[in-house]
Parts: C-alpha cells; structure tokens; sequence
C-alpha cells in the first residue's frame, strides 16, 4: 500500500483534495504546476492540468525516439 492509498493529500499549492496519481517533481514543475520536493502527489484536477501541460512535451520526446 502507497502513499495514494494512504490518503495523501495533493501536493499542489492551496489544494486540499486527495491525491490520486504520483509523478515526478520536475515534471509537474515543468508543466506549470506549483509543487515543492522530488514527488508531486496529484488530485484528479491538477493531474488533467499535467497532462496538458506535459502534451508538447511527450510530443518531442516520441519524434526523438523515432515514435511516430
């Protein structure tokens, strides 16, 4: 049993809901999200916030790779 199953709460700034997925710290960072540490525990929102944030991102990522 994780963290998420604990009942932890998300990481980001003013946000009180339960967190439902874990990424990297540098990651939610670099899509825009206000997070502190090396883990960023996410609510059901702010992880649709990441994935929006992260699109052009995995894009290039996928070119580099030779991934069409």
């Amino acid at each position: 049993m994780g963290k998420i199953g604990k009942g932890t709460k998300c990481s980001v700034a003013n946000c009180d809901e339960e967190a439902v997925r874990s990424i990297s710290g540098s990651k939610a960072k670099a899509a825009g999200l206000d997070v502190e540490g090396r883990r960023a525990y996410l609510c059901k929102a702010h992880y649709k916030q990441f994935k929006k944030g992260n699109k052009k991102d995995k894009r290039i990522e996928r070119w580099r790779h030779g991934v069409v």
